[in-house]
Formats: C-alpha cells, sequence, structure tokens
C-alpha cells in the first residue's frame, strides 16, 4: 500500500477572504486617532524615569552654573549693592536708625546674603526657563509656541512684585517703626534681621504677583473656574483687607490701602485670566465632540 498525499481541498471564497483579512489586520499598522494632532504631542519616544532624572539634573546644573555666574557679577558690585540698594531704604525712613553687627562673622554673612539674593533675583528668567523647558515635552504644541510669552510674564510679574515691595512696602513700614515709640528708646537693629525682613519682604511681594500666572496654571488643568472665583470675591476682597492690615505696621488706613488695592487687582486679573482659559478649554471640548 503506497502512501499517497491527499492532495489539499481548494479552499472555498469564503476562506480565502476570512484569512485575507485576517493578513491585513495583523500587518496594518495603527493608524493616527487624531489626539496627537489635537494634542500637538510630539512623535517622540516617552522617557522612561532614568532619562527624566538626567534631563532634571541637567537643567539643575545649569540653572546653578547660571546662578553662579551672576553672583560673581554681582560680588564685583557688592558695596553698591549694600550701601545703596539694602540701607538705603531704612535709612531714608529715619536717619536716628543704627544697624549693628553682633556676631564677628556679621558683615560676611551679610554680604554673602545680598550677593545670593541679587542673583537669585537676576537670574530668574533663566531659572524660570529651565524650569519651563523640563515640563516642555508635555505640552501641546500651542503652549509649546507660547513660550516666550509665558516666561516673559512670570518674570514680568515677579519683577514687578520686587519693585513692589522695594519701592512701596518697605519704605512704609520702615517710616511706621522708626516713628513708633518712645524716643527715651534708640532703634538699634541687628543687621542680621534687618536682611532677614528685607529678603522676605521682597520674596513674599514677588510670589503674590505670581497669582495671575497660579490662576491660568490651575484654569488650564480644571481646577479653577471664574464662577468659583465671583462667588467668593467678597471673601477674598476682605482677606486681603485682613492680610494688608496685618503685613501693614501702620494704623493709617490710607497706607493699608496702598497694600491691599494691588492684591486686589491682582486678584480681578486672575477671574479675567481664568475666565478666558476656560472658554477655551469648553470651545475645544464642543470642537472634539
Amino acid at each position: 500500500m503506497g502512501s499517497e498525499t491527499e492532495p489539499s481541498r481548494p479552499k472555498s471564497p469564503a476562506s480565502q477572504m476570512m484569512e485575507a483579512e485576517t493578513a491585513e489586520k495583523e500587518t496594518k499598522k495603527p493608524e493616527p486617532t487624531g489626539h496627537e494632532e489635537e494634542d500637538g504631542l510630539s512623535g517622540d519616544a516617552e522617557m522612561n524615569f532614568i532619562e527624566h532624572l538626567d534631563e532634571l539634573r541637567g537643567r539643575l546644573i545649569k540653572s546653578g552654573i547660571a546662578l553662579v555666574v551672576v553672583m560673581i557679577l554681582c560680588a564685583f558690585f557688592s558695596d553698591i549693592l549694600v550701601n545703596q540698594i539694602l540701607i538705603a531704604p531704612l535709612k531714608n525712613s529715619s536717619e536716628t536708625i543704627v544697624l549693628q553687627n553682633l556676631v564677628p562673622y556679621g558683615q560676611i554673612s551679610l554680604y554673602l546674603q545680598v550677593i545670593f539674593f541679587s542673583g537669585f533675583v537676576l537670574s530668574f528668567p533663566f531659572l524660570v526657563y529651565q524650569i519651563w523647558q523640563f515640563v516642555l515635552p508635555g505640552l501641546r504644541e500651542k503652549e509649546r509656541a507660547a513660550t516666550r510669552f509665558v516666561i516673559s510674564f512670570i518674570s514680568l510679574s515677579f519683577f514687578a512684585g520686587i519693585a513692589f515691595g522695594y519701592f512701596i512696602f518697605l519704605p512704609i513700614s520702615l517710616k511706621f517703626f522708626a516713628g513708633f515709640g518712645t524716643p527715651l528708646i534708640e532703634n538699634n537693629i541687628a543687621v542680621q534681621d534687618y536682611i532677614s525682613f528685607f529678603i522676605g519682604a521682597l520674596l513674599t511681594a514677588g510670589l503674590v504677583f505670581e497669582l495671575p500666572f497660579i490662576s491660568y496654571v490651575l484654569s488650564k488643568i480644571g481646577l479653577l473656574t471664574p464662577a468659583f472665583m465671583r462667588f467668593y470675591r467678597k471673601h477674598a476682597i476682605v482677606t486681603l483687607l485682613i492680610v494688608a492690615a496685618v503685613v501693614t505696621p501702620s494704623t493709617d488706613l490710607v497706607t493699608q490701602l496702598v497694600i491691599a488695592v494691588p492684591m486686589i487687582l491682582l486678584y480681578e486679573l486672575s477671574i479675567g485670566i481664568s475666565g478666558y482659559i476656560n472658554r477655551k478649554n469648553n470651545a475645544l471640548d464642543n470642537t472634539s465632540r
């Protein structure tokens, strides 16, 4: 008996069509869903955790180098920074106030703090740029295109807060401190206490003036709405007035309003920014449906 192979039966047209569809599904690459183009995400491969750490380390190194370079430049002008910028508001408030150095290394520490703070303020735009470049890969194309605007807006807001603290808040506070109390007590201020008050006041004002950008970010991710801010507008105004009364040592209402009015205006500006972002988000949701 010979073992002959039986001829294979011809496949039916239906089987041939099913095999063709299966082969096409296996070889067919997934097409873009359209969300990548809508979101403007890049086609680069996603970074793993180690690559994110390397990217963060590189940004921190660049920021540190920039800060050190600016600090070195500020060191050449340290006498001007101390005499004409740091001590000037205190001398303009009163001729009787005397700064005292109470520790052997007090003046060295003072100069180092002035150099560091000046370097931080002057290099702030570059530091913001490095932070923005770190988060840039996760942003949409339109948000990437607004890089220059965002960095400029954050930097200008910070500098506006620094200027407000230096030219308005510090003179008002120091004049009140100099004129309060009995003349039988001399106002001799420890230089370390003064530099702490100086830096704290300017940094606080700089951060407060970032309120519009914070409103932009919270509205962008959906955590803040203009309706919420309008509903609590009265509460916010009362809170800001209380804050102004606390941080302003003077009991004069005009002095308190000088501090409170800019913060209230910043709150109103934040409402407008939140409303604009929410309208854009709603428009995108409607077009994607």
